[in-house]
Parts: structure tokens; C-alpha cells; sequence
């Protein structure tokens, strides 16, 4: 039994979770969980024992000085509540940490005992991947859930995929066989352009979130980080002629796949999100998972041990011959 000594009662909590290693490129989304913690000033209430799920030769703890005394941090998941005012508070649950080496389903166990125990409402869980899609066009985000009735009341995809997972597809999983409410939100990321940080992904997924959820995230200097991003991937690339034909092959393709979607649907979501935060403005404020479509859609793939200081070279083509895998979750 988990007991929760000086945590208040929680508004409409929803629980956001997101997990270095394998399930976020770029670091997208755990950085994305950390902006929310930044932001609203989030109050860490518990943390899993790191004996019990983390292989400490993968994930090393690191040493440290405070006040002249060496201390140690260790990998770990740690929880923290924000309280999100305005005309509607809710609070959020944050959970962020690294992906466990070991014992995946008590970890889940864990986690959903405190979700149990908070009354959360929705477990939503941020991923991003590796994907053939170019730097220069809006990021691909989608949300997927096991529940087919959450699926259709969410204006979500309701997933069919099948091969290997990380813990976010444990996780929610977990909350599905629990009957805990639970979706996943995933940010496909430029796969010549690996490398964390990567703001303008987690700009994304906040976004998405945001939707979601029906909250305002102060963005802060989230969107200028973006901006600049992209400037300075537009400048690596034009330095190689065959990487910036590349990029324009994956924008062409893009174009040509996402134009029916050019709707006044995407229009208006949109426009509500610019007047949401104008009306609000002055209120208070390892690898990786990858995919490749099964329906023509661009295909995505494992990234290498280490990030890239600049765009790779375009694949070769008999790289598209890889094993297949689709977006998980």
C-alpha cells in the first residue's frame, strides 16, 4: 500500500509521464515533462528505489559536489505535482525518469499504484521517435490509445501496433488492463538530425498536449529555442549538396501526402490554440524507438549508439530494405 503523506487532494488529476532512452530521440519528450516541472514549479513527492529497476553499469550514477562534500545521484523516476490555475485548476502528476533495465512490470505496478492512490483520471505518456520526415515542416505528432470508446471520444488513433515496445507501450498497456484511462503521445523526429535537444519536437508534443488535455503550458522560450533549431539545421544542411537535395526529396513527399489534410479542421485547431494563448497572455503563466508505415507513410528507423554533430548522409536505398516496425507506443 502506497501511503502519501503531504501531498494535498488533487483537482481533476491527469498523470503526464515520459522516459529517457529508447522511447524519446532527441530527448523530446522527457525534455517536454521537464518544461512542465520548470514551469509550474513542480514538488517532489516520491521517487521509485533505483535498486530495484536500473542496471547501474547501463545507467551510471554520477558524483557530485555540494558544499565541498561529494555526493551521488542516482538514476531513478521521480514524481512531482503542478497545480495549473486559471478558470478551470487542475493539477498534473509528472513522472519522469529513465526507461528501468529491469522488472518492467512492477515498475508499471509502482506507478500505478500511485495513480491509484491520486485519483488520477488520464495517464497520458510522451514518446518520440526517429523518422523520415524533414526538419523544415510542422512535427508529426500521434496519439494513440488501446481504448477503442477513449479512441473515438479523444479524436485519437486507436492502435494496431505489433512488434518490439518500450515502457511507454508497457505502461499503457498496464493502464488499460488496470481500467485507468491512458494515452500516448508521439513526436517523430528528423533521423539525419538525431541529436538532443531537439525544442522543436517538444514544442510539438506540448502542443499536442495542450489539446489534449485542454490546459494553457506557458511555452517560455520554448518557441525561440525552435525557431533557431531549425535555422541552424537549414545551415548545416545547405552545407552538403546531397543532404539538402535529401531534405527536399522528404519535403516533397510530405507535401504530397499531408495535402488533403491542409483542412479547415487543422485550420481552426489552430486558430483556437493563437486565441487561447491571446486571450491568456496576460494570465500566469541508447537507440531509439522508430517505424516505418505500412500504408506508404515515411518509414523510420533505429538511430546509431551515439547523436550526430550534423546531418548524416541521405540512407542508401538498400536501407529501406530493414526489418520493418511501425510506431509503438
Amino acid at each position: 500500500m502506497i501511503e502519501l503523506e503531504g501531498v494535498p487532494e488533487l483537482i481533476d488529476p491527469v498523470m503526464v509521464a515520459a522516459f529517457e532512452g529508447w522511447n524519446d530521440a532527441g530527448d523530446a519528450a522527457s525534455t517536454a515533462v521537464a518544461h512542465l516541472d520548470r514551469e509550474w514549479k513542480g514538488e517532489v513527492f516520491a521517487a521509485l528505489d533505483a535498486e530495484d529497476y536500473y542496471d547501474f553499469q547501463v545507467n551510471r550514477p554520477t558524483v557530485f559536489m555540494e558544499n565541498g562534500v561529494r555526493k551521488i545521484t542516482w538514476p531513478t523516476t521521480r514524481l512531482s505535482v503542478v497545480r495549473v490555475g486559471g478558470e478551470k485548476p487542475r493539477d498534473l502528476v509528472l513522472v519522469r525518469g529513465i526507461e528501468p533495465s529491469m522488472r518492467w512490470r512492477s515498475f508499471c505496478n509502482e506507478i500505478l499504484g500511485f495513480a491509484h492512490e491520486l485519483g488520477v483520471e488520464l495517464v497520458v505518456v510522451l514518446g518520440a521517435l526517429l523518422g523520415d520526415t524533414p526538419h523544415t515542416r510542422p512535427v508529426p505528432i500521434s496519439g494513440t490509445t488501446s481504448d477503442p470508446d477513449l479512441a473515438r471520444r479523444m479524436d485519437l488513433e486507436e492502435t494496431k501496433y505489433e512488434g518490439p515496445t518500450g515502457i511507454v507501450g508497457i505502461l499503457q498497456e498496464a493502464c488499460t488492463h488496470a481500467g485507468v484511462p491512458a494515452v500516448s503521445l508521439w513526436a517523430a523526429v528528423p533521423h539525419y538530425v538525431s541529436q538532443p535537444p531537439n525544442p522543436k519536437a517538444t514544442l510539438a508534443l506540448l502542443n499536442r498536449l495542450e489539446d489534449l488535455i485542454d490546459v494553457r503550458i506557458p511555452l517560455g522560450e520554448l518557441p525561440e529555442d525552435a525557431r533557431a533549431w531549425q535555422v541552424g539545421v537549414d545551415q548545416l544542411a545547405a552545407e552538403d549538396s546531397e543532404v539538402a537535395e535529401y531534405v527536399q526529396t522528404l519535403e516533397e513527399a510530405r507535401d504530397t501526402a499531408e495535402l488533403p489534410e491542409a483542412s479547415g479542421e487543422a485550420i481552426a485547431r489552430e486558430f483556437e490554440r493563437y486565441l487561447r494563448r491571446r486571450d491568456g497572455a496576460s494570465g500566469p503563466p541508447g537507440g531509439h524507438a522508430t517505424a516505418e508505415g505500412s500504408d506508404g507513410g515515411p518509414s523510420y528507423r533505429r538511430d546509431g549508439p551515439g547523436g550526430r554533430s550534423r546531418p548524416s548522409k541521405p540512407p542508401r536505398q538498400e536501407a529501406d530494405q530493414d526489418g520493418d516496425e511501425s510506431s509503438e507506443e
